[in-house]
């Protein structure tokens, strides 16, 4: 295995920081027990109940579900840890577990459902809108791009290889679009788009501000439907989220460009814009950028953090959905943070050189870890021979930054 190899070089153990109270997401009660069965109603028991209530050598995390544990895991430095035990049982959850109700999640362009599982575990539903081969049309805005489920899969497990860990985990799934959606859904406003096609697949378009239509309605063969299950993060309410416009935002216009797009010097007001005029926040927008290229994703207009933390924490990485749209061309505008800035993380930069080796190609470890996925295979090979050549080019603009 390239990928356990990986995960065992030095590179990728090195030390996080010492993680105090501060810096965990939340303060856990210990006593505090998570029961499904407890006085007959679905809630939390409470911690002078929880002692009485665990098994002998059992803790309270022991009976959480593993949703909990990996929010409850979260710290300032990392979503989840380089190894986690969770992780393995969080995928086959997302893949497996049974699902009680499917709504429409609001907000948002394309449509997007939110999944609830029987232990209160919810996932993120994108459902599949084309094959794994169709490529973006070369005519395309890409503000007008489908989101593809496959990205938002294969986006996770690069996000991992990269040794950032800022994508909650993503899995494959095969949903019956009968028994799992339009049966169970309390949701009106979805009820109402079901339908069956003239070829008579089950079908359904929800309601958003782009392809919710009969048009572009989502079908099922007959019924079954592929999409990505993504593990929701904690609840605003308990964990604000702040979000942030990138500067590198594009204009979302069809004519007009961004400043950052005619200005060469950019970078230089960046620098002393709040909060980039410290601490490591630059270079992780740098980071994104680079992933970002790496999928040939244009789409990146915001990026959040968690407030908890303020300016000194990860960034998430979240809605990698217009990702890998394109193999045949590259996008070079994606990597003008790096390019303007000529600034990089140096353990960013040694992983980037490692994996441009033989041992550690990029393209064998992305295809291995997509391959236990249940819908492998996720990405067509195009688009992972085209991560070695952009890997190259990465490489390239930061050998011209040195030169420099």
């Amino acid at each position: 295995s390239k990928l356990a190899a990986l995960f065992e070089h030095p590179l990728y153990n090195i030390p996080v920081p010492e993680v105090t109270e501060k810096d965990k997401l939340f303060i856990v009660n210990p006593m505090e027990k998570f029961s499904l069965h407890s006085s007959g109603n679905d809630e939390w028991v409470s911690s002078s109940k929880a002692e009485t209530l665990l098994p002998t050598g059992k803790t309270a995390y022991d009976t959480y579900p593993t949703w909990l544990k990996f929010h409850v895991g979260i710290n300032r430095y990392e979503l989840y840890p380089r190894r986690d035990p969770l992780l393995p049982t969080l995928l086959w959850d997302l893949a497996t577990q049974r699902i009680t109700s499917s709504v429409q999640k609001s907000g948002g362009t394309q449509l997007k459902l939110i999944m609830t599982f029987p232990n209160y575990g919810q996932a993120l539903f994108k459902p599949m809108k084309q094959t794994r081969d169709q490529e973006t049309p070369i005519d395309f805005f890409y503000f007008s791009d489908f989101e593809r489920h496959n990205a938002e899969i294969a986006a996770f497990h690069l996000d991992r290889i990269l040794d950032f860990r800022r994508i909650p985990p993503v899995s494959g799934r095969l949903v019956n679009i009968t028994k799992e959606i339009r049966d169970i859904t309390t949701d009106k406003k979805l009820a109402k788009t079901f339908f069956i096609s003239p070829a008579g697949n089950v079908c359904f378009y929800g309601e958003c501000s782009y392809y919710c239509s009969t048009e572009h309605a989502l079908c099922g063969k007959p019924d079954r439907l592929e999409g990505s299950m993504a593990a929701l993060l904690p609840d605003k309410t308990l964990a604000k989220r702040r979000s942030w416009r990138s500067p590198w935002r594009r204009s979302y216009h069809k004519s007009k460009k961004a400043e950052w797009e005619l200005n060469p010097n950019y970078c230089a007001q960046v620098r002393e814009t709040p909060p980039y005029d410290r601490g490591h926040r630059l270079l992780d927008l740098i980071d994104m950028a680079i992933l970002d290229f790496l999928m040939g994703n244009m789409d990146r207009h915001h990026y959040e953090t968690f407030e908890k933390f303020g300016n000194d924490t990860f960034l998430l990485h979240l809605d990698n959905g217009r990702g890998f749209g394109t193999h045949s061309r590259d996008e070079p505008s994606i990597l003008a943070p790096l390019q303007q800035c000529c600034s990089i993380k140096r353990s960013t930069y040694l992983r980037l050189q490692l994996l441009a080796t033989q041992p550690y190609r990029l393209s064998d470890l992305l295809r291995e870890a997509l391959a236990a996925d249940p819908l492998a295979p996720v990405l067509a090979e195009p688009h992972l021979r085209a991560l070695d050549r952009r890997l190259g080019k990465v490489l390239a603009a930061v050998g011209h930054c040195l030169a420099r």
